[in-house]
């Protein structure tokens, strides 16, 4: 017996059974004590008016109708019990398995993505359209898309593994090859050598903090500390950091700035870091002889900053994969000079944390760049 019952516990199918089987019980027995008690006196009053019309009915006569009516009664009352009884099992089997069964497959479907078949998904009633679903067809859409986003998660985590290896695997084959040539005397032990190592292992550190910093900011992790602060402090903040680069690249590094622009509500630091990053880029994608504009203007409750480039340009495929983390417009040129890929990625989180908007705009290759982003003018 207490098999029998943990059984039943641990199977929804057998729940949902007992439950209609109760149910049918219940009925059952209101079914019989209403009968019982109504049928002595219905059978009372239809013998009255029986007896009206027949004038007369003895004591015995009407004794042995009601046993004979009651009897009547009962028989067809069990006969009609235990067919329904019959039928109601049959239904509530059936309709028990109807209802179990999809909360079955997305059992077993739950089952297969947790060893990591993240393609699994569990199979929809004729119509997809939610208004015409009824609640398990709603959670089985809702498991699909939950598949769906872990199985692009899992692909985003493949990806990352593989340019973060192949990042690591760059610098690290120029550093030790290097170091060989250095042990077998092939490479001269001079400034020069020393200089191109140390270039590698920076380029190792500079991925290193993006990595830490692309963690934070796509965890939420990062520490944000918003204060109203100028915007026009902010720009020749960050164009006085790179201008000495700008000059020996021979870029021209430029700001417009209309008077009186609100202050914004910012962490100072993080979007410093954003526009370092913006203006970097502009700076790596310019030839020489170009000119890099930096602007910004109020619309409404907001502040748009712009970086303006002569650079590159960048193809309409790739403007909305930009922001994607290790996406390069143009690999070899990225590699290059030592770019990881991410920091376009960190810029927007960051953006994002702040309640802004950052967007990318070009004419086309060769036509230069236009970087935006949005920052809420403090209250």
């Amino acid at each position: 017996m207490i098999r029998a019952v943990h059984y039943v516990r641990r199977h929804l199918v057998w729940k949902l059974l007992v439950s209609y089987l109760i149910v049918i019980l219940v009925g059952i027995i209101v079914l019989i004590s209403a009968v019982e008690y109504f049928m002595p006196s219905a059978f009372e009053r239809h013998l009255a008016a029986m007896a009206t019309a027949m004038q007369t009915v003895s004591p015995a006569l009407a004794e042995d109708l009601f046993t004979n009516f009651r009897r009547a009664m009962n028989e067809s009352l069990i006969f009609s019990l235990v067919a329904a009884f019959l039928v109601a099992v049959i239904a509530s089997t059936v309709i028990s398995r109807r209802i179990v069964m999809p909360v079955r497959r997305m059992m077993m479907a739950s089952q297969r993505i947790a060893e990591g078949h993240y393609h699994e998904r569990v199979e929809l009633p004729g119509t997809h359209d939610p208004d015409n679903l009824d609640e398990l067809g709603c959670l089985a859409i809702s498991f699909n898309q939950m598949a769906t986003q872990l199985e692009r998660i899992e692909t985003t985590r493949r990806e990352l593994i593989g340019d973060v290896a192949h990042e690591l695997r760059t610098p690290l084959t120029t550093i030790k090859g290097y170091l060989e040539g250095l042990m077998d005397g092939v490479i001269p032990a001079d400034i020069s050598t020393f200089q191109r190592i140390y270039h590698e292992t920076e380029r190792l550190q500079r991925l290193i903090q993006d990595l830490q910093d692309l963690s934070r900011v796509e965890s939420g992790a990062i520490e944000m500390h918003p204060q109203p602060i100028s915007v026009t402090q902010l720009i020749n903040t960050a164009v006085a950091r790179l201008s000495h680069q700008f000059e020996e690249k021979g870029v021209q590094l430029a700001t417009s700035l209309p008077e009186h622009l609100p202050a914004v509500w910012a962490d100072e630091a993080r979007i410093g870091q954003v526009l370092l990053n913006l203006l970097g880029n502009a700076l790596q994608y310019t030839p020489p002889g170009g000119h890099v504009l930096v602007s910004a203007q109020q619309r409404g409750a907001e502040v748009h900053i712009t970086v303006t480039d002569t650079g590159i340009g960048i193809s309409a495929e790739h403007l909305p994969l930009i922001f994607t983390r290790f996406y390069r417009v143009d690999r070899s040129r990225s590699r290059a000079s030592g770019g990881s890929g991410i920091g376009l990625t960190i810029a927007r989180h960051l953006v994002e944390a702040h309640g802004g908007r950052i967007w990318a705009e070009s004419a086309g290759p060769g036509k230069g760049s236009t970087f935006t982003f949005t920052l809420p003018v403090a209250s």
